[in-house]
């Protein structure tokens, strides 16, 4: 049955704006979107575009400034109000952001303009209405070795270094040093390890291997069980609008396809598969995966 996410997601904006001064948790917050939680944060951070703990987080500092510009009230209060166990974490967290403790931002004659807006979705701005094209597939337990970048999906930390990673492999043409790979011409860019409370994860670019090939040093192996994949085959695009391409999927995926499959995201992984056809200046594409299991049913 088809879920329109844009309600659920906004449900959960509504909620979180409702319930700064307490404890929100990401489970809560799925339970309320009648989706799992992993599946709830990669949904958020799509249709929101950021991770649903950071969101959290900016919208308690937003109104944490707003209040010691608008009222007397003490910072300890202030903290307090809005969910900080303590005074310190609050003061190291206003400061991070907003570049002044909360003392200082109070005093100064001129203030950030960058308060975080509450979000509100727009269902246009999903309208993209590129072609895809889309199979399921069991596939085998997957063998991979590679190499790890750490990064989180905050404030585009993640889109401004996993390029320089790729750029970093390719120059460097790390893929000859990883030994025996099952497919030559196949490179994996692969997500996991996700931590959905800080917006972690692990990025790894490698090659399937055979089991228990040894990871030489300065790479990592990890091994994933079989598991059923929706595969999504990117729309046909020059050099110049390949990334556009990739990101508008990801977007339909999301937006467009789960809502109507029945389907929730898995949570251990996901990957792009590059092949030959992203190796020329025209026509490049490559394949998503992203494992997939059977929505449970959840009554609100």
């Amino acid at each position: 049955m088809e879920m329109d996410y844009k309600v659920c997601i906004q449900r959960t904006l509504d909620y979180i704006e409702e319930n700064l001064q307490k404890r929100i948790t990401l489970e809560e917050l799925a339970e309320l979107a009648c989706f799992s939680p992993f599946h709830y944060h990669r949904v958020f951070q799509f249709l929101v575009g950021e991770s649903v703990m950071e969101y959290v987080r900016k919208r308690r500092l937003a109104h944490a400034a707003l209040r010691l510009l608008q009222s007397d009230d003490k910072v300890i209060d202030i903290a307090f109000d809005l969910g900080f166990q303590y005074h310190e974490s609050f003061n190291r967290a206003f400061k991070k952001h907003y570049g002044q403790s909360p003392r200082e931002y109070r005093s100064a004659i001129v203030h950030s303009v960058s308060l975080h807006q509450k979000a509100y979705l727009n269902s246009n701005r999903y309208m993209g209405g590129i072609n895809m094209e889309m199979k399921l597939i069991k596939k085998p337990a997957l063998h991979i070795i590679g190499y790890d970048l750490h990064t989180r999906n905050t404030d585009g930390e993640n889109n401004r270094e996993i390029p320089k990673f790729w750029d970093h492999y390719i120059q460097n043409n790390l893929g000859h040093n990883i030994p025996n790979p099952l497919y030559k011409n196949q490179e994996l860019g692969l997500c996991t390890e996700f931590n959905t409370a800080t917006g972690e994860f692990v990025y790894m670019i490698g090659m399937e291997v055979a089991e228990g090939t040894p990871a030489p040093e300065g790479m990592s192996y990890r091994t994933f069980p079989e598991m059923e994949y929706a595969v999504f085959t990117t729309p046909k695009a020059s050099e110049e609008n390949f990334v556009q391409s990739i990101q508008q999927t990801w977007m339909e995926v999301f937006s467009k396809w789960f809502p109507d499959s029945g389907y929730e995201h898995d949570g251990k992984v996901e990957f792009e598969l590059y092949d030959e056809r992203c190796y020329g200046k025209e026509n490049k594409q490559i394949d998503i995966y992203i494992p997939v299991v059977k929505k449970a049913v959840k009554v609100k």
